[in-house]
């Protein structure tokens, strides 16, 4: 016996909050996903941000932001 099934997903609106370097977004089930990659200078920057040992250097002291307890 064979079985066919077909599957449609309508999304009007998508909002996504965050996004990192190894984030996966999937909508559905799918027996295989095909990976997708775009890099975009959205900001229009020229040139590379500086490296974090660089940056210390640069201002002599690493400001941090203090964050809450978890509750």
């Amino acid at each position: 016996m064979n079985w066919t099934i077909n599957q449609t997903i309508t999304i009007c609106q998508l909002r996504v909050d965050a996004v990192t370097n190894s984030s996966v977004l999937q909508i559905g089930s799918a027996g295989s996903i095909q990976s997708l990659s775009q890099l975009n200078n959205t900001g229009g920057f020229k040139e590379a941000a500086p490296q974090l040992g660089e940056l210390a250097e640069a201002t002599s002291a690493l400001s941090l932001v203090p964050l809450p307890n978890p509750t």
